[in-house]
């Protein structure tokens, strides 16, 4: 075994992985939680035989890493990393610490918005034309438990801006930007340079072999590139072609310029609605071309991609009201891509957990499209301030039963009820996923 003593701070998926990942390569491992262990995180570790602690870091023990693993919900702030830092402990992410192990290509993609449905895309056409391919980072199962377990060929990483954080060798051989709007402001002292600059650092250590895909009409990102200059191979998307764009839209068709040859599709043909969605099939797109994928097969998967739960998703139609789960719409600009894409009368759902919102990026959507708000949060003062009288019916709640009840109550035949918080959901909810799956659940039970 080796002396060396790694310490992983957060017990949730990415930490019992990179756990697991530091055992199999033989060194000492212990894991601390500020907070309480989830069972099945706890019964792994014990399956494990790995040493470990919860409700509480104890700082010695801590403090004797050789090199420390931190979960991204702990921010650098916190009195256990300031220690670690001063002591000159070496602290990185679980996507650094699992990338040293692995010889896969790395696709990795991060933004504001549209990470998850980008990542599930690409995902889903490299697995459709047969590669041996595996999704990972802020999405399923922890990169660094895949890396210890199997062999893939290809990782799809969704990489947030927390996590983006702790990389410092790490190298993407393809890197996906999809946008940067303001978002996590609390985690970034409301300074929104500091969280574009945490979201810049997907293109660190690349080089001209990689390649670098992002969206050329984003004002934040092509300025940050021009600032930047890197040294990278660039792939550009954008709605019109400006003549180097690997990817636009043109006569009812998107284009994807690469290797030379040229694909086009018909827009009415991709499976995802929405303008939003065109990009994210551009972006996703553009990496199959690099990646080799045959038009047919590219075609073929552009058309039948089932999308992402809790992202724009339809739950039932009762009484000639659609009912739509949008509960990953965490921060203001998910909600605006929502509400941008509605053709019908809205009520919408909004509230929980502000991250430094700021609402006026939906104003003028919500008093053209929304007849109703359902304001759904611990606190909802800062809404009712910026909305008191600019919609004539607002309703406060403060549970999933009661949010669907009141829209039941509200809507009339052809109006849709949409779920799209723009905020987190740790108020009410264990996370976005459970309060997506608490409206689907009381829709049902309509």
């Amino acid at each position: 075994m080796n002396d060396k003593l790694i310490v992983v701070l957060g017990g949730g998926e990415s930490g019992v992985g990179s756990a697991y990942l530091a055992q199999k390569k033989g060194f000492r491992v212990f894991l601390s939680d500020s907070g309480k262990l989830k069972d099945k995180h706890r019964e792994a570790l014990l399956s494990y035989g790995i040493d470990f602690e919860e409700d509480g870091h104890t700082a010695y023990k801590v403090l004797q890493a050789d090199e420390v693993v931190k979960s991204p919900g702990i921010p650098d702030n916190s009195p256990i990393i300031i220690k670690l830092i001063e002591k000159g402990v070496h602290v990185i992410s679980e996507i650094e610490y699992a990338a040293r192990y692995t010889n896969a290509k790395l696709i990795c993609v991060t933004g504001s918005n549209g990470k998850t449905t980008t990542v599930s895309l690409i995902y889903h056409i490299l697995k459709s034309a047969g590669l041996n391919v595996a999704l990972a980072g802020n999405i399923g199962v922890s990169f660094a438990k895949q890396v210890a377990e199997e062999k893939f060929d290809y990782y799809v990483l969704e990489l947030s801006s927390f996590q983006l954080e702790g990389l410092y060798e790490f190298k993407a051989d393809v890197a996906v930007l999809l946008n940067i709007t303001p978002d996590h402001l609390d985690r970034y002292n409301y300074n929104l340079q500091d969280y574009i600059d945490a979201k810049m650092r997907i293109i660190r250590n690349q080089q001209i072999d990689d390649a670098f895909i992002y969206w050329d009409d984003d004002p934040v990102v092509t300025r940050e590139i021009e600032k930047l200059k890197p040294q990278v191979t660039r792939y550009p998307f954008s709605e019109i072609n400006k003549g180097l764009s690997a990817g636009y839209i043109e006569n009812g068709r998107i284009f994807i310029n690469s290797k030379g040859s040229t694909f086009n599709m018909e827009l009415e043909l991709l499976a995802l609605e929405g303008m939003h969605n065109v990009y994210n099939s551009l972006a996703s797109g553009i990496v199959a071309k690099l990646m080799d994928i045959t038009d047919d097969q590219l075609r073929e998967s552009l058309a039948d991609f089932k999308g992402v739960p809790h992202r724009l998703e339809k739950v039932a139609s009762i009484r000639g009201v659609q009912y739509i789960n949008d509960s990953k719409a965490t921060n203001v600009n998910s909600c605006w891509y929502a509400l941008q894409s509605m053709r019908s009368k809205t009520i919408l759902i909004i509230g929980g957990v502000d991250k430094g919102n700021n609402y006026q990026e939906i104003e003028e959507l919500v008093t053209s499209k929304v007849k109703a708000l359902i304001f759904m949060g611990k606190d909802n003062s800062k809404l009712h301030s910026f909305f008191d009288g600019k919609i004539d019916v607002i309703k406060d709640v403060d549970s999933m039963s009661d949010a669907v009840k009141s829209a039941y109550e509200l809507a009339e035949k052809g109006d849709t009820v949409l779920l799209s918080p723009c905020c987190a959901s740790f108020d009410l909810f264990d996370n976005y996923e459970d309060r997506g799956d608490q409206f689907k659940e009381y829709v049902r039970k309509l």
